[in-house]
């Protein structure tokens, strides 16, 4: 069975799929795959704190070598509806373009994967020596909680670790095969509150002042860059994103002051490292002070080689672009698969994710279904 990667795209995106709600997305995207061969796994995790989460795996062939494509069908939230041109929810093709929320973050790749894989499939028969899965959460936009995570576990647990991965999330910055992305920086945050004693600002020996306090504290974090870049990444940046003491009076030494801190960070650094940093630059100007932070993901990069050697060629092949090999960006979901196997990422043009009148060329997405599928010819060496 054929997919058409772009009526996909268009039904996909005609699923209002906000995280955490599915909305139909996953049923969606099913169908098709049951009809080309392809047995499915529907995957609904929970947690306590955490909304409960659908997630699908699909899987064709039952031995190796396995390739994986892992995406998302879940979005963010439109914001002011009144500000967008067209209906978000549409998935609509006009000048040209495929309109929606999701069309580019990413259910335009997803659709690409489905396209490529029964296209595969359709070419060489569900006997050609190996497997391809396609591992689709709904929980990538928001706390990532019970998505690829603990699919990637009930992969483990079940017999399916892939052997290498794609992750289509947008990579391109201009055109379709400018960039790939072969790492991404670690992302630390932190709320740090330290403590005082409020008084008047006359007497200044009867208080301890929060604001001053936190000020030499962040002082310290900030005074020198943590690096300056490594072969395969920018240099890391720790941010200081909100300072408030919640004082409106201009005659009281306020009693807390409480910062935000984000650091995006290379591979000198480690997540639990850069919260160390916090500390000692609190314990170093001895306040008393609480903090809570969160790593969302360590810094990881595949080494250039068989992988990305393959994705470039198969880029190249359709778009005559040899892409850029970058870790530029925010965090993904291949924090969590490049425990269990090689991963790249590699889908369409970024310039509008998460914008109003998200969009991306329509011929892009048939396009990116042929590079897939040219990804797949090479992992498989079913080549003529």
């Amino acid at each position: 069975m054929t997919i058409d990667a772009l009526a996909l795209a268009q039904d996909l995106i005609r699923c209002p799929s906000i995280t955490p709600q599915d909305a139909g997305a996953l049923d969606t995207l099913e169908t098709p795959l049951k009809s080309a061969g392809f047995a499915t796994w529907r995957l609904p995790f929970a947690e306590a704190g955490y909304p409960d989460i659908d997630n699908l795996f699909a899987r064709v062939g039952t031995g190796g070598p396995h390739f994986c494509y892992a995406g998302h069908t879940d979005v963010v939230p439109v914001g002011d509806r009144q500000a967008w041109s067209f209906d978000p929810f549409a998935g609509i093709v006009e000048d040209g373009l495929l309109k929606g929320r999701g069309a580019c973050d990413m259910k335009g790749s997803v659709a690409a994967f489905a396209a490529a894989a029964a296209g595969f499939v359709d070419r060489h028969g569900r006997d050609f020596g190996g497997s391809i899965s396609l591992l689709i959460t709904g929980d990538e936009e928001a706390e990532a909680v019970n998505g690829t995570r603990k699919v990637l576990a009930w992969m483990a647990e079940n017999g399916h670790t892939p052997d290498a991965a794609l992750v289509g999330e947008p990579s391109c910055p201009e055109r379709l095969g400018e960039m790939m992305k072969i790492g991404r920086r670690g992302s630390v945050t932190a709320e740090l509150t330290v403590e005082g004693l409020q008084g008047h600002v006359a007497y200044p020996d009867r208080t301890d002042n929060a604001a001053n306090r936190m000020v030499r504290v962040l002082q310290r974090l900030i005074a020198q860059p943590l690096d300056a870049g490594t072969a395969h990444f920018v240099a890391s940046n720790l941010e200081v994103v909100s300072v408030d003491v919640g004082n409106t009076a201009f005659n009281v030494v306020p009693a807390r002051a409480v910062a935000k801190i984000a650091c995006r960070y290379n591979d000198l650094h480690t997540g639990d490292a850069i919260i160390a940093r916090i500390r000692a630059a609190a314990e170093a100007e001895n306040a008393r002070y609480t903090l809570k932070a969160h790593k969302s993901g360590d810094c990881f990069l595949t080494e250039p080689g068989p992988l990305s050697d393959m994705v470039q060629a198969a880029v190249k092949d359709v778009t005559g672009m040899q892409p850029e090999l970058s870790t530029t960006g925010g965090t993904s979901d291949a924090r969590f698969i490049k425990d269990y196997c090689p991963v790249v990422e590699f889908g369409l043009v970024n310039k509008t994710i998460h914008k109003v009148d998200e969009h991306v060329a329509a011929a892009d997405v048939t396009r990116l279904a042929e590079i897939y599928l040219g990804v797949l010819e090479r992992f498989f060496d079913r080549r003529a």
